[in-house]
């Protein structure tokens, strides 16, 4: 079953977000997962929205496939430079059957 990562996502070091864009692009890509939205402004039907956040989705085969990526070497990096250079909300979601 697919489980999708869902981020809520401000830019505070626009330098360092696009190292970290870079860096989780080639890792996510490296543990079969694929953008369904990405730096998306949503269009807010209920409930309360940062205005200056983004969101992102990620597709991956399964919940362990991205708990892999998450945890991955390819992806430490990241997740230090996220850190400083993002304020964001990062869920990890199953799909369906």
């Amino acid at each position: 079953m697919s489980a999708y990562l869902i981020s809520e996502v401000e830019i505070l070091d626009p330098t360092l977000a696009d190292r970290y864009r870079e860096i989780a692009a080639a890792s996510i890509a490296a543990y079969g997962g694929r953008y369904l939205a990405r730096g998306a402004k949503p269009a807010v039907l209920e409930g309360d929205f940062e205005e200056e956040r983004v969101v992102v989705v990620v597709e991956f085969a399964d919940r362990a496939a991205a708990e892999r990526w998450y945890d991955s070497p390819e992806y430490a990096e990241g997740r230090e430079i996220a850190k400083v250079a993002l304020n964001r909300r990062l869920l990890l979601v199953d799909g369906v059957a």
